[in-house]
């Protein structure tokens, strides 16, 4: 079978470091999704009447190297089989993310599907789109295995009022967002550590201590 891109995303994240674990973590976070001219409006007609859905996409930056991966969850140093987990490093790099609908755009370029919440690369291939359905794609009972139930603890973010001018109002709220999650591997906890990472055409250095995130320079 062979398979081609559908639309491309673009987002706020030109390298994958940052990028929040799972999607809907950071629901601040907008994104626009780009298709290719042919998919003209009939092919999205009835699709506003859902308020998410699923994008299948590529790990396009990610090569296949063994059968089994160190999660983040583990502490980075315990292998378990590459299907127990969602690393990108897999036989055929496809994944699957559930966002947030927020508007349809038909331009003479292209439909443009406006989402919020995605964990995608600027750039990022997608292969194909379908509706979240909740009453069968949700299930509550669902074990999580070794992965946590959540998203972990947030952290809380000291923005210094001078770098804070820096960023644009409207990214405000997804940089503090991505931020509390903390975007360090979880198995890295050097409190002299600094950290930086590409947002928003922007480069944005932190360091961690404890629960605290401090932000120590924006360029």
């Amino acid at each position: 079978m062979e398979i081609f891109p559908v639309a491309h995303i673009e987002t706020d994240f030109p390298e994958k470091f940052g990028i929040p674990r799972q999607s809907g973590l950071a629901g601040a976070l907008k994104a626009r999704v780009v298709f290719e001219p042919q998919y003209t409006p009939e092919a999205f007609r009835g699709l506003e009447q859902f308020s998410h859905i699923w994008l299948l996409w590529e790990f396009s930056e990610a090569e296949y190297r063994s059968p089994t991966v160190r999660p983040p969850r583990l502490g980075g140093n315990k292998r378990v089989g590459v299907f127990a987990t969602r690393s990108p490093f897999r036989p055929n790099r496809l994944a699957m993310s559930a966002v947030k609908l927020n508007k349809l755009e038909h331009t003479p370029q292209g439909t443009i599907i406006h989402v919020s919440g995605a964990d995608l690369m600027d750039g990022t291939p997608i292969y194909d789109i379908k509706p979240y359905l909740p009453y069968v794609d949700s299930i509550p009972a669902a074990s999580n295995g070794f992965a946590a139930a959540d998203g972990g603890e947030l952290l809380r973010v000291e923005l210094p009022a001078e770098f804070l001018e820096l960023v644009p109002e409207e990214k405000r709220a997804a940089l503090l967002e991505v931020l509390s999650q903390d975007p360090r591997p979880q198995y890295q906890h050097s409190p002299e550590r600094v950290y930086t990472m590409s947002f928003a055409e922007m480069e944005i250095s932190f360091r961690v201590e404890g629960e605290l995130l401090t932000v120590t320079q924006i360029r």
